[in-house]
């Protein structure tokens, strides 16, 4: 079903969000990207006469109850978003009562899906070796219909418009579907633009393409970094990843990140790239500080040559320059992970080279896509998210579609 077609006056909608939003110490939110990206699927269930049932995860609370990840806290942003009064159901898994309850224009917000192990349906306490491993698996699968099928008897139609969680077979994104017949379950605006906008990259590069991973692990972005060894002309691989390949070409990096198991990882990595013909763009110097902090002492040097004490927080100038020349021409471009410490003020500086360069490319002709929380974060505090093609809400997701992979909560729905 089109979203666009659907008649929701008189309905309850159940819509699957991604507000998994950056919060401060305060429990402030830093980055509202992904409400707002929300809010025209939401709107349109409102105008349209429908009740509305929002439904989130928040960080990482293993299937227990943490305040730290309670979605109370960003109830009022909601209702600011919105611009109309939001309800609260402290219990995701008891709020029938609630559902039923609310009349046309109303709004719902369920407390946090992952308190519950049934959202992401893996046994918890058990190692994968235990024997009993297996059996475990199975009995959460079964635990974890029951849950979603708990969710979906509080509305009339299923709408999944949480592009972020797209690529896990969850409860809320994939399972609870079955529960619905085809012409009340779709998917929300965000949700088709975010696989259009792949679909752009994909089957309509024009070169040179150009494609920039930053982030602290070669081992959290081996599969995306393989399958575009296939697509690209150009592949940048910066933040704490350069330190992981200057260790393994025989430099020291000080106190820098690094994965001293991931080096011949690495090494293996440059010698594909070489075999495919694709030009892997690697930083040569770097910011170091001689603490984690964005008041640290800095100075210039090789990723090779990082003092013991030091540890690598930016891209250098050098660096900096090297990626500008893979971005400026190229004609698709897209970009996941900063340069560097981005969140540090004294640290932006290889990042916002990145998105200046990216820019330009953009006002050239290119298609840029920038997706993963902390490119966006990047662009949001730069200001430059409306001078890029298109900015993504989703990390994982986005990098699976990339790599090709079927995404479960965009398969359970068409």
């Amino acid at each position: 079903m089109n979203i666009d077609d659907y008649k929701f006056a008189g309905k309850k909608a159940i819509v699957r969000v991604d507000f998994n939003v950056p919060l401060d110490e305060n429990g402030n939110i830093t980055d509202d990207t992904r409400i707002r990206g929300a809010l025209p699927t939401l709107k349109k269930i409102l105008a349209d006469g429908g009740s509305l049932i929002i439904m989130s995860h928040m960080g990482k609370p293993k299937g227990k109850v943490n305040p730290k990840f309670s979605l109370a806290q960003i109830k009022d942003a909601v209702a600011n978003a919105l611009g109309t009064d939001v309800k609260f159901a402290p219990d995701c898994a008891n709020a029938a009562e609630a559902a039923a309850s609310l009349k046309p224009g109303e709004v719902l917000l369920l407390e946090n899906l992952r308190f519950y192990p049934e959202e992401e349906g893996k046994p918890v306490g058990i190692d994968k070796a235990d024997p009993a491993y297996e059996a475990a698996k199975k009995e959460m699968k079964e635990r974890q219909k029951e849950f979603a099928k708990t969710l979906a008897s509080y509305a009339d139609v299923y709408v999944n418009d949480a592009f972020g969680t797209a690529h896990r077979k969850h409860a809320s994104t994939a399972v609870i579907a079955d529960y619905f017949d085809k012409e009340d379950k779709m998917l929300g605006y965000l949700m088709e633009k975010e696989v259009k906008a792949v679909d752009n990259i994909l089957s309509d590069i024009k070169r040179p393409f150009t494609a920039i991973m930053g982030g602290s692990k070669v081992s959290t972005k081996i599969g995306i970094i393989e399958n575009l060894m296939d697509k690209v002309d150009n592949l940048i691989l910066c933040g704490g990843m350069t330190y992981t390949f200057a260790k393994a070409m025989g430099g020291n990096v000080g106190d820098s990140i690094c994965e001293t198991d991931k080096l011949d990882l690495a090494l293996d990595i440059m010698k594909k790239a070489k075999e495919k013909g694709v030009n892997l763009v690697l930083g040569t110097d770097c910011i170091a500080g001689n603490a984690f902090s964005n008041d640290a002492d800095t100075q210039i040097c090789s990723v090779k040559e990082i003092p013991e004490g030091w540890e690598g927080m930016d891209a250098g100038p050098e660096s900096r320059k090297l990626f500008a020349a893979a971005i400026t021409p190229a004609k698709t471009i897209l970009w996941n992970g900063p340069a560097g410490v981005f969140e540090f003020d004294n640290f932006t500086g290889g990042s916002r080279a990145i998105a200046d360069a990216i820019v330009e490319a953009t006002n050239n002709g290119a298609f840029s896509l920038v997706g993963g929380g902390d490119s966006v974060a990047c662009v949001n505090k730069f200001g430059l998210a409306d001078q890029v093609s298109y900015v993504s809400t989703g990390g994982g997701a986005l990098l699976e579609a990339i790599e090709g992979k079927i995404l479960p909560g965009v398969a359970a729905v068409k």
